[in-house]
C-alpha cells in the first residue's frame, strides 16, 4: 500500500546522510521532496501542508540538532508528526449494559456487508457474542447476502422477517440479543450510490432511537480522497465514532489512511487487509507510520504469528531441535505455519526496508507457488525418506520428481534448502541450550 511513498521518503532521508549539519537549505529541499511524495501518495493537501510546517518546526529545534545527524533529525520529526497526526490507537466502544449497538454505515459498494462479517469474526476472537442484522430493505437480496456472510463466519443472524421497516427490524434484533445473551449487535445499514437526504434521515432516526455505542463508516481506500470527503459528510450529519478502511492490501496509495482521521475528526479504528473474514486488524498509528518510513511492523507480525502458530507443534519442534532431529517433515510443517500467517506479500511488507532488505527491487514479488511446490515434493516422499534424507539417492529423486510433477533439479533444490535450514535450526538449538544452562548455573550459584 505505501510502497511508493516509502521509497520516496527513503530516498529523501538518504540524500541527507553525510551532511554535517541540518541547514535551512537542506531542510527546504527535503520538505519539498516529502511534500511531493505525500501528494503523490494521495494525502490531503491541507493535511500535507500542516504536517510539513510541524516537521520544519521540530527538525530545527536546537535540542534535536545537538543529538542527531541531519537525516536522523528529519526522520524523527516526520515520524513524530505522522504519529501525532494519526492520533492514538482508538479502542472500540461498548455500552455499560449489553447489548452494545454498532451501526455500520457508508456508501453502496464500499464493503459494508463483508466488513460486518469481519467485525463479527473479530468480536468472537476477542471474547464477544455478536448478532448481525441488515436494515437494507431497498437493495434486492441485501439481507440474504448478510445471511450468507453470517453463515460463513459462524455468527448469529436476526433475519428481521415480516417487516421492511429498519427501526422495527433492529428493535427485534435487540430483543433477540437479550434472549440469546449476545452482547454486540452489528447493524448493516442501507447505502446509496451517493449521499442523499433520505439516507441520512434514516440513519439519523436509527441513531436517535438506538443510541449506538459505535457508528463506523466504511471507507474504500482504493478511491482515496473521495473516501475522505464522503466520511467527512457522514461525520457532519451523524457524528461518526470511527472509520474502517478497507482494501489496504490493494494498490491504494495510502493517502486516505494518513489523512482521513485528520480531515473528518473521526479516528480510524480498523483496517481491512484482504478478502478473508479474518483479514481485519485494529488500527495502530505507530505501526502504520513505521511501515510508511520503511521501519517495518514487527509487532503486527508477532501478533499474527501468535494467532496462527500451533503451540503444541512449536513445543515438539523445540524438543526435536534439542535432539538435532529436524526432519524434512518438520521442514514442510514450518512452511505450512508460515503460509497460515497470510499472504507472503503482506508478511514481507511488515519487515523493515533496511539492512539486508533495503536493496530488494521495488517490484520484487514473493512466489507462493514455490512454497506449494516444496510441499508437493516432500509429500511425494515416503515416510522413511522424510525422516532420513540420507537415503534419498538418484533413483529416489527421480521418483519423487515424477510424483510431484517437478524435475530432479527442483528436488535437489528443496533438499539443499532443507539442509541449510537444518543447519540454522541446529545452531539455534545449541544457543537455546547454552542460554538455558547458563540460567540454571546462575540459579545454582555456579556463575
Amino acid at each position: 500500500m505505501f510502497e511508493n511513498l516509502t521509497e520516496k521518503l527513503q530516498r529523501t532521508f538518504k540524500n541527507l546522510r553525510g551532511q554535517g549539519k541540518l541547514t535551512d537549505e537542506h531542510l527546504d529541499v527535503a520538505l519539498g521532496e516529502i511534500r511531493e511524495a505525500l501528494l503523490e501518495g494521495d494525502v490531503n493537501v491541507g493535511v500535507a501542508d500542516d504536517l510539513l510546517a510541524n516537521i520544519r518546526k521540530q527538525a530545527l529545534g536546537s535540542e534535536v540538532m545537538l543529538q542527531l545527524s541531519p537525516d536522523q533529525q528529519v526522520v524523527k520529526a516526520v515520524r513524530d508528526e505522522l504519529v501525532s497526526m494519526l492520533g492514538k490507537h482508538a479502542k472500540p466502544l461498548f455500552a455499560s449494559r449489553p447489548p452494545s449497538v454498532w451501526m455500520i454505515v457508508g456508501l453502496q459498494g464500499s464493503g459494508k456487508t463483508t466488513t460486518t462479517g469481519k467485525l463479527a469474526k473479530w468480536l468472537v476472537q476477542h471474547g464477544h457474542r455478536p448478532l448481525v442484522v441488515s436494515t437494507d430493505v431497498y437493495r434486492p437480496a441485501a439481507r440474504e447476502q448478510l445471511a450468507q456472510v453470517a453463515k460463513a463466519v459462524g455468527t448469529a443472524l436476526w433475519p428481521g422477517a415480516g417487516t421492511d421497516k429498519p427501526l422495527e427490524i433492529v428493535k427485534g434484533a435487540i430483543r433477540e440479543a437479550k434472549l440469546s445473551a449476545s452482547d454486540v449487535i452489528l447493524v448493516d445499514t442501507a447505502g446509496r450510490l451517493h449521499i442523499d437526504d433520505d439516507l441520512m434521515n434514516e440513519l439519523a432516526l436509527l441513531k436517535k432511537e438506538l443510541q449506538p455505542s459505535e457508528i463506523l463508516f466504511i471507507a474504500d481506500a482504493m478511491i482515496g480522497q473521495d473516501a475522505v470527503r464522503s466520511a467527512g459528510e457522514f461525520h457532519k450529519r451523524l457524528g461518526l465514532t470511527g472509520v474502517i478502511l478497507t482494501k489496504l492490501d490493494g494498490d491504494a496509495r495510502g493517502g486516505a489512511a494518513l489523512s482521513i482521521g485528520k480531515v473528518t475528526g473521526a479516528p480510524v479504528k480498523f483496517v481491512g487487509l484482504g478478502e478473508k473474514y479474518d483479514a481485519l486488524e485494529g488500527f495502530y498509528p505507530e505501526r502504520i507510520v513505521s511501515r510508511v518510513l520503511g521501519m517495518g511492523d514487527i509487532m503486527s507480525l508477532i501478533e499474527r504469528a501468535e494467532q496462527t502458530v500451533d503451540r503444541k507443534a512449536a513445543a515438539d519442534l523445540e524438543r526435536k531441535l534439542r535432539k538435532e532431529g529436524f526432519t524434512l517433515e518438520d521442514f514442510r510443517d514450518q512452511l505450512k505455519q508460515i503460509r497460515k500467517m497470510g499472504p507472503l506479500e503482506q508478511l514481507v511488507d511488515m519487515l523493515p526496508k533496511m539492512g539486508p532488505l533495503q536493496n530488494l527491487p521495488k517490484d520484487a514479488k514473493v512466489d507462493e507457488g514455490k512454497l506449494k511446490q516444496v510441499e508437493a515434493i516432500i509429500n511425494s516422499m515416503t515416510n522413511q525418506e522424510r525422516q532420513d534424507h540420507n537415503i534419498i539417492d538418484g533413483k529416489r529423486r527421480k521418483r519423487i520428481a515424477k510424483g510431484s510433477g517437478t524435475t530432479v533439479q527442483d528436488v535437489n533444490q528443496v533438499l539443499k534448502q532443507y539442509l541449510q535450514m537444518r543447519t540454522m535450526m541446529k545452531q539455534y538449538g545449541a544457543m537455546a541450550a547454552r542460554a538455558k544452562l547458563k540460567g540454571l548455573g546462575k540459579l545454582a550459584g555456579l556463575s
